[in-house]
């Protein structure tokens, strides 16, 4: 039995450590005085694996660095606590941070939030991979624009399920553009500036629908040109003529892309570029290749009077052999990725159009911004994608705006080639439909188009199963109603082993 004088040297050994570890939090651990809401463009989770994830926040409204608490649960009233922390949400990096969080079980749902002071944030939900699952719902989506419409595709996918979302570009907007009505306004000009680029993620952040799916599924995402500014290519502007400008703009914008996505810290490389292309492995059921196919990319082909993509007529230059999409490196990543393939199922989530496009323009017709103006680099990567180890290949797009289901062929010069490959490309989840002028009419000039959609904005449902792959292309049914639902507009399938679509 512990006596008087023993109970008050206990007391005041306790006091002593206390004020020793008082001493040692620093000003980041202090809460600080919070004249509003720090979470207030929400939470997210990304990266997902059978072991962990990563969570998102941006703290906002803080004069400098700042550490928050955090903590993740088994269950939605955290009655369960299975990990709890403090993370580091830099000045430097507008506040954001990123915890990778490893070692839990697979196949496991989490909920997760953050604490500054006396804020605390909304409860996300995420999950761990299982190591071997039967089947997977992803969602594909690309190009949101905030003037366009709203983004009334996230409720659906919420409603729908689905267990990740991959979000293959355009998450914001640069500019504004094209004629009708817009629902919202940018509020600024375009940005040029870290602190521009950040205004306009938050700015997007703010939309409730968009904010309520980063807190209910993981997303997986990869940027293309309308994050940095139109129609770039690796250090060549689309807009931005003088080179130092555009590497200035271009250094603002991916820094921003990083701070606001859920990216693993270690994306962010030396010399501010990102390490976007990456492996996600659903067992043996699927793996999704992520690629970019904007950071080492060669300038569009015979841009010497226009930069950016354009229609060319007669342009050898879309036969060069030393043009690129990926990289030398990244194209020999994908093709070792490939060469020592597994699962069922090969997604290729890049950024747009893979398949070759007859134009109404003529028949030696290409827009050079797509897979059309970089032949050779096509055909390596097709190449790849017949591994033997490949067993069933889909190609998943975005970026042009419409809704495409294209048989892959060997060989798009003969159009009686054998078919290797699927492709599946998503419409705009908000924004104006592709150019008719380059689409309109495109199923009847090209036999592998299966099925092309040019009037309606949305997103693809990914249905996979050992067995199949089902494609539901989900409509939204008005840009402009905020209350509005998706609808199937199409439905078609992949049966394994057999590519293609019937």
């Amino acid at each position: 039995m512990f006596g008087r004088r023993q109970l008050i040297a206990g007391a005041a050994a306790l006091a002593a450590s206390r004020f020793l570890m008082a001493a040692r939090v620093t000003a980041a651990d202090r809460a600080p005085r919070l004249a509003a809401d720090p979470f207030a463009l929400g939470v997210a989770s990304g990266e997902p694996a059978p072991d962990g994830f990563v969570l998102w926040t941006r703290a906002v409204g803080l004069d400098g660095d700042a550490r928050l608490g955090y903590e993740i649960a088994a269950d939605e009233g955290f009655r369960s606590i299975v990990r709890s922390g403090r993370v580091d949400a830099p000045a430097a990096r507008g506040g954001a941070a990123h915890l990778e969080v490893r070692g839990l079980p697979p196949g496991r749902p989490f909920f997760y939030r953050f604490h500054l002071g006396d804020a605390v944030s909304r409860t996300g939900r995420t999950a761990t991979m299982a190591t071997d699952p039967r089947r997977l719902r992803l969602a594909l989506t690309s190009c949101q624009h905030w003037e366009h419409g709203w983004f009334s595709a996230y409720r659906d996918m919420i409603a729908e399920g689905v267990e990740a979302v991959l979000q293959v570009g355009d998450y914001i907007y640069e500019k504004s553009f094209g004629s009708g009505p817009d629902v919202r306004a940018f509020g600024a000009p375009d940005p040029l500036t870290l602190d521009d680029y950040r205004a306009r993620h938050a700015l997007y952040r703010t939309d409730s629908d968009l904010a309520a799916a980063h807190a209910a599924m993981p997303f997986v995402v990869a940027f293309d040109d309308h994050e940095v500014e139109n129609d770039y290519v690796g250090d060549h502007g689309g807009v931005t003529a003088d080179r130092t400008a555009f590497l200035r703009r271009r250094t603002a914008a991916w820094q921003a892309y990083f701070e606001h996505m859920p990216l693993r810290p270690s994306a962010l490389r030396s010399g501010g570029r990102l390490q976007l292309y990456r492996r996600f492995h659903w067992g043996r059921l699927a793996t999704v290749h992520v690629l970019d196919t904007r950071q080492y990319r060669s300038v569009q082909p015979c841009s010497d009077t226009k930069r950016g993509g354009q229609v060319v007529r007669g342009c050898a230059a879309v036969d060069d052999p030393d043009a690129t999409v990926l990289g030398a490196g990244q194209e020999a990543w994908l093709d070792a990725g490939l060469a020592r393939e597994e699962a069922g199922w090969s997604l290729i989530a890049q950024q747009t159009l893979f398949a070759r496009l007859a134009l109404p323009q003529g028949p030696d017709a290409r827009w050079s911004d797509m897979w059309d103006g970089y032949e050779a680099a096509r055909r390596r990567a097709i190449a790849s994608l017949t591994r033997p180890t490949v067993r069933n290949a889909v190609v998943l797009g975005g970026d042009v705006h419409s809704f495409w289901l294209n048989d892959i062929l060997a060989d798009f010069g003969d159009p009686r080639s054998k078919v290797v490959a699927s492709e599946v490309v998503t419409s705009c989840l908000a924004s104006r439909s592709g150019p008719a002028a380059l689409f309109d009419g495109a199923a009847a000039r090209n036999p592998h188009v299966r099925y092309h959609d040019n009037a309606h904005a949305g997103y693809a449902l990914l249905d996979l199963v050992p067995q199949r792959l089902d494609v539901d292309l989900r409509a939204v049914s008005s840009l402009t109603d905020p209350a509005a639902r998706c609808v199937s507009l199409e439905r078609r399938s992949i049966e394994a082993g057999r590519p293609g679509f019937a």
